[in-house]
């Protein structure tokens, strides 16, 4: 792991206000403990985004996700302001970018992409899941801008 995404890791979990408000009432080790637990988690969060070939990160006016498999890690914010999802495109995995898509009744109804990389043999009806790759050709046909394309020449 490189040394510049721990210092951003760290930053960011000191600067979380629970962790502030232990340090001004005294409990400094008590904020150190819970601020490396953070960082251990938020490396293991990375650690999956960069092996699972169904991570991906989307982000919309409903805030930014995180999709790990059978995890998911999300905040109400856009991803400039979430830095785990910002580190993670950084270190490749796909981002969704749906905020410039204005049919919401459509991609609501997209089918949800497959947690554990096998195929849907019956890609229809609720619960029906799709490739990554299938995901975001269906995303992109409704005007999401696509970063760290995972499909075939087509990388930006």
């Amino acid at each position: 792991m490189q040394t510049g995404v721990l210092r951003v890791l760290r930053a960011t979990a000191a600067s979380w206000w629970r962790h502030k408000e232990l340090r001004r009432a005294g409990q400094s080790l008590l904020a150190q403990r819970l601020e490396r637990e953070t960082v251990l988690r938020d490396l293991g969060y990375l650690k999956q985004a960069a092996s699972l070939p169904n991570a991906h990160v989307i982000c919309g006016e409903g805030g930014t996700f995180i999709h790990l498999g059978w995890t998911t890690v999300l905040t109400l914010a856009p991803i400039e302001r979430f830095t785990l999802a910002t580190l993670a495109v950084a270190r490749g995995t796909q981002f969704i970018d749906i905020r410039p898509i204005s049919d919401v009744i459509a991609f609501a109804n997209l089918p949800r992409v497959t947690r554990d990389g096998s195929v849907d043999p019956e890609p229809w009806g609720p619960g029906r899941s799709v490739s990554l790759n299938t995901y975001i050709d269906m995303a992109e046909q409704l005007g999401a801008s696509i970063t760290n394309d995972p499909r075939p020449c087509r990388s930006t």
